[in-house]
């Protein structure tokens, strides 16, 4: 998983902003000593487009307008499908950076309610839900509207695992972004349902009820 870290502009001696950012861009861009064509600027782009989740860092040190302005930037270069996420001091949800981890890939028996897992999340700024799945023909079928899903909404990540017809073992899928990768990881136990389940976090207040519509069908 890649995850560029975005910073706000360099601050001086004394911790503030610059005075006129705009400003010392156009001196920059005006004098003739300087690399316009800034092979780091390649860099910073190339990693934004293959990053599936940016952190936006110490957004504390800029103001709301800033703020958009950084984020709009990005966003130029982004994928329509990866999501910036706000931070300070670094604090973002260990889930929303690394996923679910073995919870989501447990047992049905040992997540017998959806509070237990929504418990785990108390963020404000994110939020849980589970979508329980039926069973699909091919594994592109639910990848397709997984990747839909990602697109239209503040999805951040969604993992979870679902029945294939046919197939013995049960299909583990996780997204992040519409990045979807998928592998069936080992046989449904014979004395349980096939019950499929999908986590989705995202930002709080995206549209559960359309992101659900959308994995369904």
């Amino acid at each position: 998983m890649s995850c560029p870290q975005i910073l706000p502009e360099p601050v001086d001696d004394i911790g503030s902003q610059p005075a006129d950012p705009a400003a010392v861009a156009r001196q920059r861009a005006a004098d003739p000593s300087l690399d316009h064509d800034n092979p780091l600027e390649e860099v910073f782009e190339d990693q934004l487009l293959c990053a599936d989740l940016v952190i936006l860092n110490k957004s504390d040190l800029l103001s709301r307008e800033q703020r958009q302005a950084v984020t709009a930037e990005i966003g130029r270069t982004l994928p329509r499908a990866v999501k910036v996420v706000e931070a300070e001091n670094g604090q973002v949800p260990i889930a929303v950076l690394l996923g679910l981890g073995a919870k989501a890939e447990s047992d049905l028996a040992s997540r017998p309610s959806h509070h237990e897992l929504e418990g785990e999340h108390d963020h404000d700024d994110f939020d849980t839900f589970i979508i329980d799945l039926p069973a699909f023909a091919a594994p592109q079928a639910l990848v397709d509207r997984m990747v839909k899903a990602a697109e239209a909404h503040d999805v951040l990540r969604m993992k979870g695992f679902v029945e294939i017809e046919g197939k013995p073992m049960r299909l583990l899928v996780q997204g992040v972004g519409a990045r979807i990768q998928h592998q069936f990881d080992r046989k449904w136990p014979a004395d349980q349902a096939r019950r499929g389940r999908l986590v989705v976090i995202g930002e709080s207040g995206f549209d559960k009820d359309a992101i659900r519509a959308l994995i369904l069908g």
